[in-house]
């Protein structure tokens, strides 16, 4: 009987489509557009931007700095003055309006008029509940319609859009694409807010997000937060984009500062904009990275200081190799990334490792880049402001 009801279903469906068909149109017909941006190479509308990092990165004292960017007409990190000051909308399961939002939005220069935060929906009975991210997508259309100009909408943390599971790839993919459908229509940017999953230091950057691979592959940008231990220095990196460069950061600071009536809060100042991957921008200020990374880094200042002055028998490596606890496979592989060339000299002396005159000079420069680096970021924190 089952199957039998099953059959009549399967061709009751099929009946159904007879007149459904694909809709392809040739590409001619399309016209190109441009990508539309609120923060230039960053955030852009009508797009996911995701925002992943660990805890005490000051993630939302950050992306509230940006909101009073957008609303006020201020300028973006990198120093882009907002061409067109637009409003924001603000999610947030973390973070009390009263205490902890407004006045960080005060702090930071934002024009609360422009600012309209979710605190519930408004059931057929006029009460109040709890708004659900998750299933309330219409609801969140409504409003945007209501406003009229929201170029962000800030979602804290991202994982609440998710119904299912957050490692599901498919259940990711249902919930963020209905978000990524909203932004489309509204010309708004998406930025979710989330965490770097733990144990990830030294992996890909974009893939450190907690949950499902499926948030950063939907995103068009990843965007990713590191703290130095001990240290106020902080730093923001682009970790993914497939519309524009996925490198360079900037470095910021979360400070505290008192508003209005007294009342404690937390601001971000922008420091200076910084080059490289943000894996080499995240490693620089975590300093802590996947345990072969950290191996063989080690292994290459090995070899940089051992052969700092000129060739060196491959017998007194291994012993000093050996002696200093580097596996010798990993001592290979920072050979091979260092382009140190194996020599035979002789019979007697048997075989040397070697850098070129060029090369010995290009380590020593990079070492010492490396270690002021970071000194020469956080001494520039306060120079934008």
């Amino acid at each position: 009987m089952a199957n039998v009801i099953d059959r009549y279903a399967e061709e009751w469906a099929k009946a159904a489509r007879t007149k459904w068909r694909a809709h392809a149109v040739p590409a001619s017909s399309i016209s190109p557009a441009a990508i539309q941006w609120a923060w230039p190479g960053w955030i852009a509308l009508g797009k996911l931007t995701i925002l992943a990092g660990a805890g005490g990165t000051g993630k939302t004292t950050l992306s509230i700095g940006l909101i009073a960017t957008l609303t006020s007409g201020g300028r973006w990190p990198d120093g882009t003055p907002c061409s067109e000051p637009r409003s924001a909308l603000i999610w947030s399961s973390e973070d009390d309006p009263a205490d902890t939002i407004i006045p960080r939005l005060i702090a930071a220069g934002a024009d609360l008029d422009k600012v309209h935060i979710l605190q519930g929906r408004i059931n057929d009975l006029g009460e109040t509940e709890p708004f659900d991210p998750a299933k309330d997508a219409d609801l969140l259309a409504d409003e945007l319609e209501r406003i009229g100009d929201v170029g962000l909408i800030m979602i804290d943390p991202i994982v609440s859009v998710v119904a299912g599971d957050m490692h599901r790839a498919n259940d990711v993919r249902r919930a963020l694409q209905v978000l990524v459908d909203l932004a489309e229509k509204h010309g708004c940017s998406v930025l979710g807010i989330t965490h770097f999953s733990k144990g990830s230091a030294g992996n890909n950057p974009a893939e450190r997000v907690l949950g499902s691979q499926a948030f950063g592959a939907l995103a068009r940008t990843v965007l990713v937060a590191a703290k130095q231990e001990d240290s106020d220095l902080r730093v923001l990196a682009r970790a993914k984009s497939n519309i524009a460069e996925d490198s360079g950061g900037c470095s910021y600071s979360i400070m505290e500062t008192t508003v209005r009536d007294h009342i404690t809060t937390t601001v971000v100042t922008w420091g200076d904009t910084i080059s490289g991957s943000a894996r080499e921008i995240l490693a620089d200020v975590e300093r802590v990275e996947s345990e072969e990374v950290s191996e063989k880094e080690d292994a290459e200042q090995f070899l940089i200081s051992l052969l700092a002055n000129g060739q060196v028998p491959v017998k007194q490596i291994k012993a000093d190799a050996a002696g200093a606890g580097h596996a010798w496979r990993t001592v290979e592989r920072a050979k091979k990334s260092l382009g140190i060339e194996a020599v035979k000299v002789g019979l007697k002396e048997g075989w040397v490792w070697r850098f070129g005159l060029e090369d010995r000079q290009n380590h020593s420069k990079t070492a010492t880049k490396k270690s002021g680096g970071l000194r020469e970021w956080h001494g520039g924190l306060h120079k934008r402001g």
